[in-house]
């Protein structure tokens, strides 16, 4: 080929036709579409706090520089909502959680697993890329996931503040507990609530209390109820049984994970359509895994 200079449009036709091997980087400025990569750049640009480092915040599989055509948050990039994202026409899903089961997404004890090769050959096909948002959209001011649960339970007028990180709590016209959680199941989309304690037990003051038994321990004496999910059966629900036998009048409220950080994933695309218009952000939730008995 001669060393002369190529013109835009010829570069453009030897680089579509497979000619010319590009880089992924420059793949994408050649169509002109918008990446996964600017689309993070954009986040951290936004999100009003200094990024987090070392951080779980990363891209988990697929090619970060290559075109995309739309947008899905999630909660957790099951191989389901894989599914319908390429239905919908998005190749780019932002997840809360992991996509390979494990905290930090480590795979290498997986690769002869069928059901890992499956989704992997999946996201390939579809030519899609997946990146993990949990450090810093839990650390952005207000907390992304909790700003979506107070805006879908409608409980924004009833936060009260303790001074404290990781426990939300709440002021409520006097109800119960089994009030409140048939609440939680209708607004939140969930089916697998469990309780302990009285359900007919009056309450006015709740505290969601995450994942661990030392904040339940921290929050339970300022509230007659705990909403705790993703805990751990030994911790949360057995020091809150071990109080109601000991004569507190206590109770828990024992979400799915999903009840806890789904709508601050609904959250997220909201937030990020205001920055992010060349291509759709749509919310495509998980849903609640477990189902009970009729």
């Amino acid at each position: 080929m001669s060393e002369r200079k190529l013109s835009r449009r010829k570069f453009c036709q030897f680089a579509g036709s497979g000619m010319i091997a590009l880089p992924s980087m420059v793949r994408a400025q050649v169509s002109g579409g918008l990446t996964a990569r600017e689309v993070v750049a954009r986040i951290r640009k936004n999100i009003g706090i200094p990024w987090r480092t070392p951080t779980s915040d990363t891209f988990k599989i697929g090619d970060p520089d290559a075109p995309i055509t739309g947008i899905t948050t999630t909660f957790m990039s099951t191989l389901d909502v894989l599914k319908r994202s390429v239905a919908a026409g998005h190749n780019f899903v932002i997840t809360h959680e992991p996509t390979f089961w494990s905290a930090d997404d480590v795979v290498k004890d997986l690769r002869d697993d069928p059901l890992y090769r499956y989704k992997v050959d999946f996201i390939e096909k579809n030519r899609m890329v997946v990146w993990r948002f949990h450090d810093n959209w839990h650390a952005r001011h207000p907390d992304g996931i909790f700003a979506g649960w107070d805006r879908t339970m409608g409980w924004d007028s009833y936060a009260v503040s303790d001074g404290g990180r990781g426990s939300h709590q709440y002021l409520l016209p006097e109800t119960t507990v089994e009030q409140i959680a048939k609440e939680m199941q209708s607004k939140l989309k969930v089916r697998s609530v469990r309780l302990v304690g009285d359900p007919k037990m009056k309450v006015t003051r709740v505290g969601n209390a995450g994942h661990y038994i030392s904040q339940c321990m921290e929050v339970l004496p300022k509230v007659d109820a705990l909403i705790v999910f993703e805990s751990r059966e030994w911790e949360a629900a057995e020091y809150v049984r071990d109080a109601v036998a000991g004569g507190e009048k206590k109770a828990l409220i024992q979400l799915p994970h999903e009840g806890g950080e789904e709508a601050g994933m609904d959250e997220c695309a909201r937030w990020l359509r205001p920055f992010i218009s060349e291509v759709p952000v749509e919310f495509i939730p998980a849903g609640d895994p477990f189902w009970m008995p009729a």
